[in-house]
């Protein structure tokens, strides 16, 4: 790799790194190329994205963001995951670590916070940001309804009331 190439890889993901909602770094040491590709379509179908990148130019990356320090954990063979939404690169990456046993994720940052692989984890059992628009919009959906269910039942018990008033005067009529 020639000295362009180094410095513009840097600025890439230094600017990845800047924009990231979450990264995770996970040893990859024996995965075969199919394995990294499906990690890499998953990720990317979920709005992340997957570098593997010399440790040494991802440590020069991190030094000018304001993500945490995470350059203990570039160590040996490595692969970085990152995403905009917080929940997509730890998600996928303990997804993927479940069913390949070469895959290890090492930790990760979430903005200026630095993650150890229990956080990372712990970070993929959490809702995403959809999720929990979803289930905050059913929230507030919910009173509504009820109160809806509620406005109309005076109206319908009246209504009943004076159908059977209705009805006895006919029947008493007859």
């Amino acid at each position: 790799m020639e000295r362009a190439e180094k410095v513009e890889l840097v600025s890439t993901l230094q600017s990845a790194f800047g924009s990231a909602g979450s990264i995770v770094v996970a040893q990859n040491a024996g995965l075969t190329v199919a394995d990294m590709e499906n990690l890499r379509v998953q990720m990317k179908q979920a709005g992340g994205q997957v570098k593997v990148a010399k440790n040494r130019l991802a440590k020069l990356a991190l030094k000018d963001t304001d993500t945490a320090d995470i350059s203990a954990l570039f160590v040996g063979p490595t692969v970085i995951a990152y995403a905009e939404d917080p929940m997509v690169a730890p998600k996928i990456a303990a997804g993927f670590a479940d069913k390949n046993q070469k895959f290890v994720i090492l930790g990760g940052a979430m903005g200026a916070t630095e993650l150890d692989a229990s956080g990372v984890k712990a970070m993929a059992t959490m809702p995403s940001l959809d999720e929990l628009r979803a289930t905050l919009a059913g929230m507030l959906k919910q009173p509504a309804t009820r109160i809806a269910v509620l406005a109309q039942a005076p109206g319908a018990q009246i209504a009943r009331v004076l159908a059977a008033y209705a009805d006895k005067d006919q029947s008493a009529a007859a």
